[in-house]
């Protein structure tokens, strides 16, 4: 898949399609655009200063821009969604140090590819030429897969860039990522799309579009580049001689998805922020109201099917555990049978949601725990909380003292600690009086209780005896003892 951050020019464009700021000059374009080839590669930049979008990454003292003048390239992963320029800007690097260029997409590749790559890459290095090698989609590959790049990047054999839709921090290994810069690139704004829809009017010839169909087009385009130029393209094909390319026409052209509804623009997220919050306020008939608005404009399904499972989180919680169940089942009916059938599905879980009874208990905990964490910063694991597999561990005191809950009164080893030694425990998770967290608050107090009661030292106390037999993590011990 190849992203694009797209050029802009700084000739004045058609007066249909008005541009909002100055772009740089760019040279022009030779004849190897051949027949065929979509529109948004055609006006892939060929230099930095072409490039529309990510000042904050290329602008003046910015990191990338600094990376670029520097001349010493650095292993980075390029994460942002389709069509903000991740594979225009490994390529631009590539050719502003002089490198040899490998892409790999981890969607067909595999070892084999990268085993060609340090092929390559040792080759050029024999002729004294840097490498760069650049896996779009990185996070398809596996654990192995990416492993396998961790040495020839230690070794400085070639500078790596990963380009990822998803979040580094959970689809590329630690490893890599330790060894690795990530840049965040964003959507581009309105007025990028204005100026790239300018220069393409300009440099392709097609007609130009009158203000009304630009902005449906912009926002239909969501910040993707690609899509908007490539949109473009299409409609313009769909219309021979038109003189202009107006709302109707665009209309037509792209279908429903453009009926009535502003996707990526305000009213989109007006729109679904209006039925969060009627879920949240407990009215179905405005729910179901917002629900159909999203639908009847064409909204993906899958989109708002992803925010009711978030609205089963947030706002339900504990209080109706059934909630996120519902969600998730609505959720992969609707994936099953698609619409207009699976939309009913979506109807139920936002009924189901606005009449369960609410909670934002667990989603109030777990944001004081974030910003708890980052303050705090990392500290060890107690020894009797650690697993203990092997001989080694247990000479060491991983698990002693540890009082396995199972073996105690009621379930509940009283007085026992589980957060890291010299922490003072905080709170984060305080229930409301609202459906099953009347019950779950009930419950709550009554270990705080016990807890208070506890000797502070009966962990150790009856830690010997409790131990005994068990791991770390309160099983039976699987791994025997090493030597």
């Amino acid at each position: 898949m190849q992203e694009s951050l797209l050029p802009d020019d700084d000739l004045p464009p058609p007066a249909a399609v008005p541009s909002r700021r100055a772009a740089p000059a760019r040279k022009a374009q030779p004849a190897q655009a051949a027949a065929g080839t979509p529109l948004a590669e055609r006006l892939r930049p060929r230099t930095l200063d072409e490039v529309i979008g990510q000042q904050h990454l290329l602008g003046a003292g910015k990191p990338l821009r600094v990376a670029f003048e520097s001349g010493q390239p650095h292993s980075m992963i390029l994460w942002g969604p389709p069509g903000v320029g991740k594979t225009t800007l490994a390529r631009l690097m590539a050719e502003a140090f002089d490198a040899q260029f490998i892409a790999i997409s981890a969607v067909l590749g595999g070892i084999k590819d990268i085993r060609d790559s340090v092929e390559q890459a040792q080759a050029a290095r024999g002729m004294g030429r840097r490498t760069i090698v650049f896996v779009d989609e990185v996070h398809r590959f596996n654990k192995a897969q990416q492993d396998a790049f961790l040495p020839h990047v230690e070794s400085g054999l070639f500078t790596f860039i990963g380009a990822t839709t998803e979040n580094p921090s959970f689809e590329v290994n630690s490893a890599l990522l330790s060894r690795a810069t990530v840049h965040v690139l964003q959507p581009l704004t309105a007025d990028d799309m204005h100026a790239l829809l300018a220069r393409a009017a300009q440099e392709a010839g097609l007609p130009p579009l009158t203000e009304p169909a630009r902005d449906r087009l912009i926002g239909y385009a969501d910040g993707d580049a690609r899509r908007l130029l490539n949109t473009y393209e299409n409609v313009a094909r769909m219309s021979p001689g038109a003189a202009t390319i107006d709302e109707p026409l665009l209309e037509r052209a792209v279908g429903e998805q453009l009926r009535r509804y502003d996707k990526g623009g305000e009213q989109f997220y007006d729109t679904i922020s209006a039925l969060h919050k009627s879920v949240r306020g407990s009215d179905p008939d405005a729910a179901l109201y917002w629900l159909v608005r999203m639908l009847d404009g064409g909204v993906d399904a899958r989109y708002i099917a992803r925010r009711v499972i978030r609205m089963a989180s947030e706002d339900i919680g504990l209080a109706d555990p059934r909630a996120l169940r519902f969600a998730l089942d609505a959720t992969e009916t609707y994936e099953r049978l698609g619409s207009p059938e699976g939309e009913l599905t979506l109807a139920q879980a936002v009924i189901y949601l606005a009449m369960a009874p609410k909670s934002n208990a667990a989603y109030v905990a777990y944001k004081a725990a974030r910003a708890f964490v980052q303050k705090d910063g990392t500290r060890p694991v107690p020894l009797h909380l650690r697993n203990a597999p092997t001989k080694l561990m247990k000479n060491l005191g991983y698990g002693q003292g540890y009082r396995y809950a199972h073996d105690e009164a009621g379930g509940v080893a009283a007085g026992e600690t589980y957060f890291p030694e010299g922490l003072e425990p905080p709170t984060f998770y305080e229930p409301v009086n609202r459906g099953l967290e009347i019950r779950i608050g009930e419950r709550l107090r009554e270990l705080r209780r016990l807890n208070a009661a506890a000797a502070p030292d009966e962990r150790l106390d009856q830690g010997d005896t409790a131990a005994g037999g068990h791991d770390g993590d309160g099983g039976t011990d699987p791994t025997p003892d090493q030597p």
